[in-house]
């Protein structure tokens, strides 16, 4: 018998329409056997929260690439506990700050907004994968 494993939300998040890069995290994670919802690129917060609801997603995986993802993650853990997605797990990767910053001290700044999660740039999916794996368990 498989295993049906969980609905992940992916997408863009802010003024940020980097297409190429979502549909080949889609296309990767869906090859794995998750179920993926896909809301696209100029995402805001609320449309990846919404798409969880309606789905029981388990993650939320978001990606940036013009350099404003810090901005535009800020509040996403507080609107997920608000809209009562306490245990749903937050990635975030991808060119998320702006100039070159040491990745060790993004990355505790996307875990003190609640992340669980965050990869640099060129970081492949396939790491991610590994972690939504081990953190849920499968």
């Amino acid at each position: 018998m498989e295993i049906k494993l969980p609905t992940i939300v992916i997408g863009v998040i802010g003024a940020d329409c980097h297409a190429v890069g979502n549909k080949i995290i889609e296309t990767i994670l869906t090859e794995e056997g998750f179920s993926v919802v896909n809301v696209g690129v100029l995402s805001t917060q609320e449309e990846f929260i919404n798409a969880a609801l309606e789905t029981d997603a388990k993650a939320i995986f978001i990606s940036s690439l013009y350099g404003h993802g810090e901005m535009d993650c800020e509040g996403m853990r507080e609107k997920c506990q608000e809209a009562g997605l306490d245990d749903i797990l937050l990635y975030v990767g991808g060119n998320i700050v702006v100039g070159k910053q040491g990745f060790e001290e993004v990355e505790k700044r996307f875990v003190s907004l609640g992340f669980n999660r965050a990869y640099p740039p060129g970081t492949p999916i396939h790491a991610g994968i590994r972690d939504i794996k081990i953190d849920l368990n499968l």
